[in-house]
């Protein structure tokens, strides 16, 4: 009944749905719950993905470094469908740090990652975005499309993004776009810390950090910069 709700099918459509699913695997059901949770399938096309383009362990790399350079959080995100999924995550040990969720899907226009990436994507998924119901998540999240076109404007000349108090309040990130064998964006690299600690000495030091490990990560996916991506050395 949650599926077809969810899914906008009947009932008998849906389990019809869940049915194929479970018999190839990608959805198991508890017997004595009835409650679904996903296959085995998918454990085997990630380590099949993983085999012939080991994101995972590159991110490892990068975001250690980054958050041994900073001791702040650091994070790593990937295009996943329509939005940016967090894929990678080492926290800071300071006491007072910022606390992300694994896995947590980040909205383009509210995070430093989110518009990092869409600075650089395709011109219709940047045009779409920007066209969207854009969603106050705290008292600084861009809600303004003309603002938000001049946000990523500025980040096109940049190439980095910072924002402050835009997706929790307190909390300050900052995050520069990383880029695959296509030369395509595919995401982002970021830290994140509390606002707090965000001097200008100290946001210097993050900026240069997070563009070496969005550089570093460019690398070892095999990517390379589009030929109007501003000159970091310069």
């Amino acid at each position: 009944s949650e599926f077809a709700k969810l899914s906008e099918y009947n009932k008998a459509t849906t389990l019809r749905f869940l049915s194929a699913l479970e018999s190839k695997g990608f959805v198991e059901q508890d017997e004595e719950t009835r409650m679904y949770k996903l296959g085995p399938a998918f454990l085997r096309f990630s380590q099949m993905r993983e085999a012939s383009f080991p994101l995972a362990d590159a991110v490892k790399i990068v975001l250690r470094d980054l958050n041994a350079a900073t001791d702040e959080t650091a994070l790593a995100s990937v295009i996943s469908g329509d939005s940016l999924a967090n894929i990678g995550l080492v926290e800071s040990q300071r006491a007072n740090r910022v606390i992300i969720e694994p896995g947590i899907s980040l909205p383009f226009h509210a995070t430093a990652s989110g518009l990092a990436y869409l600075a650089f994507a395709a011109s219709d998924i940047a045009q779409a975005a920007v066209q969207q119901n854009l969603q106050a998540h705290a008292t600084q999240t861009i809600t303004d499309k003309a603002a938000l076109a001049q946000k990523l404007d500025k980040i096109r000349r940049t190439g980095i993004a910072v924002t402050e108090g835009s997706f929790d309040e307190g909390v300050m990130g900052i995050a520069a776009p990383y880029f695959g064998p296509s030369g395509k964006v595919c995401g982002s690299v970021a830290s994140a810390l509390p606002a707090v600690r965000g001097t200008a000495d100290h946001t210097a030091k993050i900026e240069n950090c997070v563009k070496k490990a969005a550089r570093k990560l460019t690398d070892l996916r095999g990517g390379f910069y589009p030929e109007d991506f501003p000159d970091w050395d310069a």
